[in-house]
């Protein structure tokens, strides 16, 4: 008798990528009872979120998700999908992947470091909110210069066209 895996081996790694993700999702969902309902296949993730596969693995290479695995197949939790959420959000705020890391660990096993994680959003969003708020005044005060800059220009415009002299 042959072992078949040789050829089982090579024909899976030909199989496209597609064709490998519908697979995943097929033994995801084959895999789900009432106990296990919350499982989501990194398919099914990646299109409710708007991401890519590529993504999505880059933020478990990263240590940001830690997706069971189940013959292979990545299988994500509610928990791990919750932690998406976090992520991409933090992201859209422009949280470095460092700082959303640190923050996700803070959490703990079970929670346990809740309180940890809102002084550290706290510290995060003052700092963020006193940051923008400095810039936007610097904004203001550039804003104010080339108006006066722009209303002088427009005088002396003026002042040609009416044939007088400028200023």
């Amino acid at each position: 008798m042959t072992a078949p895996s040789a050829p089982h081996t090579s024909a899976r790694r030909a199989r496209s990528p597609a064709s490998a993700a519908r697979d995943a999702q097929a033994f995801v969902d084959s895999h789900r009872s009432e106990s296990t309902a919350e499982l989501f296949g990194i398919t099914e993730l990646c299109k409710e979120f708007g991401i890519t596969l590529r993504a999505l693995r880059f933020y478990e290479d990263k240590g940001l998700l830690a997706p069971r695995r189940i013959n292979g197949a990545r299988v994500y939790t509610r928990s791990d999908r919750a932690r998406l959420t976090l992520i991409l959000r933090a992201k859209a705020i422009g949280s470095p992947l460092a700082e959303i890391k640190r923050y996700l660990d803070l959490y703990g096993n079970q929670g346990e470091g809740r309180a940890q994680q809102l002084n550290f959003v706290l510290a995060r969003t003052d700092a963020a909110i006193a940051e923008l708020e400095k810039k936007r005044a610097q904004i203001d005060e550039t804003l104010a210069e080339l108006r006066v800059i722009n209303a002088g220009c427009r005088r002396q415009i003026e002042l040609r066209s009416r044939g007088g002299k400028p200023g």
